[in-house]
Order: structure tokens, then sequence, then C-alpha cells
């Protein structure tokens, strides 16, 4: 019976470390709730069979997100508008999934730019696509963060992201950050 029990355990420690992820170089976990899902390198599940990051829920109900990000300096794109584009295939997502983009401001805690893909949000179990996020990179932008976030259970695997300056012609995505009003305006709702 003992030898059972230790074989199984065998098993079972042998399952779990083969489900475990490695941590992409210079990448990193967040979010609400990240020690709630594994995130890392899945070896040759890419959109063309190389390696890709992936997210996957490890409990039955998670109120809240993981997200699997990088920060950069914003240094090449100040001033000019940027598209980050990216392969991504989901399996069950129950809430929702995204790339996402932020461009943070010098001296404060505030975002120049946002965009997370809310309103166009990947849920249940969808094929490899290609998503794009633009933005404008203000000349006050002290860092871009950006990646990929999983809310609520599922799985999500991400590849190939890019970046890339576009010209203003191309319309920038997502709400963006709600900018402040000179003084206060439209207070009857007529515009």
């Amino acid at each position: 019976m003992k030898l059972k029990l230790f074989m199984l355990a065998g098993i079972a420690a042998t399952a779990i470390a083969l489900q475990s992820y490695d941590l992409p170089k210079d990448w990193f976990k967040a979010g609400s709730q990240p020690g709630k899902y594994e995130m890392g390198i899945d070896p040759g599940k890419g959109h063309d069979g190389k390696n890709c990051a992936t997210i996957k829920s490890t409990s039955s109900k998670i109120r809240g997100f993981g997200t699997l990000m990088q920060t950069s300096l914003p240094d090449k794109y100040l001033g000019k508008r940027v598209r980050m584009s990216g392969y991504m295939k989901a399996e069950n997502v129950d809430k929702w999934a995204g790339f996402w983009l932020r461009v943070d401001k010098k001296d404060n805690d505030k975002s120049s730019a946002f965009d997370n893909m809310s309103d166009r949000p990947v849920k249940g179990t969808t094929d490899w696509k290609k998503y794009e996020i633009v933005l404008d990179v203000s000349l006050n932008a002290k860092d871009i963060a950006y990646g990929c976030l999983l809310a609520g259970t599922g799985q999500v695997w991400f590849d190939d992201i890019q970046f890339e300056v576009v010209g203003k012609d191309v319309p920038v995505t997502g709400t963006g950050i709600i900018k402040s009003v000179e003084e206060p305006s439209n207070l009857n709702f007529e515009k």
C-alpha cells in the first residue's frame, strides 16, 4: 500500500513539474491575482510551431486577472504613434483576455495612453488571430508597459509581438485615457 502511495505521489509531482512553465527572459507576472495562473513559455505551441507564451488559470473560479508583462524605455517612440501587434489564441476563456499597452508619464503615476482590448475582448475558444493596439507615445513618457492578460479562467497563448511606428492616419485603438477639460462643460448634456 505504501509503495502504491509513493508511486502515485511521484507521478503527481512529475505531472505538476511537466505543466509548469519557465518565465520568458525580461518578462514578469503581475495582475490582481497572478498566483492563480501559470505563466511562461510553452515550447513548440506558437502559431508558427515555435515557442510562445501562455497564461493558464489554476483555479476553477477567479475574480481578477493575471498578466505576463514587460516594461521598456520609450526613447525610440517618443512623440510617435506606435502599433503593437501580436498573435493570440484562446481555450475556454470564461471572462475575457487581451493584449494591453500603457504609456506612463514622467513625474507622476498617471498614464497618457492605455488600451487593454476590453472593448474588443477575446473570449471562449479561438484559433490563432492577429490583434493590434495603436497608441500615441507622448514626449513626456517615462516608460511603456505591455503584455497579455487573462481575466477569469481558461488559457491563452500569445506569440510574435511587434512594435512599429505608424502614421497619424492610423487611428488609435481602445478607450484611451479620459482627458480633463479646461473648465466644466456640457453640463446640460446637449452635446
